[in-house]
């Protein structure tokens, strides 16, 4: 099933790269919030194994088409003065999402699942609309010649080196990141024994500490530094934290591992953004950021896939000792970027 929404995840931010180039990302990011609000409806009523699958790939590829129409949406809708704390406002949004969405689902689950899947697809098909009411569509500019289609089309994302190994980076990060959301309560549950109320409350550090301190600390960083300087201090960071766990499995430990864990986040994920915005251009942007989200999409389903095997055949110890050496490199090849203009 994983398998089924990581392929579909892969598939949809690749298809939503492409809309987004041909159509525009308001477009793209209506229609998916209000086909995934459906699916979500038709999800709640599968009963067979195969079809909760086949269910599960076609909302993951509708729902992850929104992805990169919205970081496209983000750069269209900010200027090069404020866009850094234009996506850093956007993680505000994901991460207070992150902090309720969890919270309501136990409560609606406990009722009926058919109440959770029914929320699910009534809050998107809001959203939907809430964007068409709300936010005004970006005047389309005219239809270019076919000498502008040529060089267009030899804008490929797939033609930027640099970019496809800066996301190669960002894949061995988020690799490593996204343990955190999969074997990090386990280890938590299993070695620091520790109960679900209280990895509940450390697992939500990550969400405030983020909502209290990111968009202060961005808008005090921006344009103070190159992008690369951040994004590498931030990876060797999010390797640090997990080198931590590894010095004891005490509260205390695990508390500093959340804390740094998350200032890695914090540096990391905004400059990202700056990164790939300015490597792209108006009518390719859609294809760089459909391969931004598909390095997030692989690394999701192989983060939990690898590191199951890994603590099952080596422990605990090998899989934090290998994020944080993973994390130092990605960290190392980040700052070899640094003279890539922006």
């Amino acid at each position: 099933m994983m398998a089924a929404f990581g392929m579909g995840a892969i598939i949809g931010a690749l298809a939503g790269g492409r809309l987004t180039d041909k159509i525009g990302f308001y477009y793209v990011q209506f229609w998916s919030l209000f086909l995934n609000g459906i699916m979500f409806f038709v999800l709640g009523q599968m009963k067979t194994l195969w079809q909760v699958i086949l269910c599960i790939f076609i909302l993951s590829v509708v729902g992850e088409s929104f992805r990169p129409a919205n970081s496209a949406a983000i750069a269209g809708y900010s200027n090069e003065n404020n866009r850094t704390r234009s996506y850093s406002l956007n993680r505000l949004a994901i991460n207070l999402g992150f902090s309720i969405g969890p919270a309501l689902g136990g409560i609606l689950s406990s009722i009926s699942y058919q109440w959770l899947f029914l929320t699910d697809g009534l809050t998107c098909i809001v959203a939907a609309l809430l964007l068409r009411i709300c936010l005004p569509p970006i005047t389309a500019k005219p239809k270019p010649k076919k000498e502008e289609l040529k060089i267009m089309s030899r804008d490929s994302v797939y033609k930027d080196g640099i970019y496809l190994r800066f996301m190669f980076c960002v894949f061995l990060t988020a690799f490593c990141f996204l343990q955190l959301f999969s074997l990090v309560p386990l280890y938590y549950k299993e070695q620091v024994h520790m109960n679900e109320s209280l990895i509940g409350i450390v697992l939500a550090m990550n969400g405030l500490i983020i909502a209290v301190v990111e968009m202060i600390m961005v808008y005090k960083l921006e344009g103070k530094r190159h992008a690369v300087f951040y994004i590498g201090c931030g990876s060797i960071l999010v390797g640090l934290s997990y080198l931590a766990l590894n010095m004891g499995g005490t509260v205390g430990i695990v508390v500093f591992s959340m804390v740094v864990i998350t200032m890695g986040e914090m540096l990391m994920f905004p400059f990202i953004n700056t990164f790939w915005v300015a490597r792209s251009k108006e009518h390719n942007r859609g294809q760089y950021a459909a391969v931004f989200t598909m390095s997030f999409a692989s690394a999701h389903v192989l983060a939990p896939t690898i590191g199951s095997q890994i603590i099952k055949h080596f422990g605990y110890d090998a899989l934090w000792y290998s994020s944080f050496v993973i994390c130092t490199l990605a960290g190392i090849f980040f700052f070899s970027f640094r003279k890539v203009k922006l």
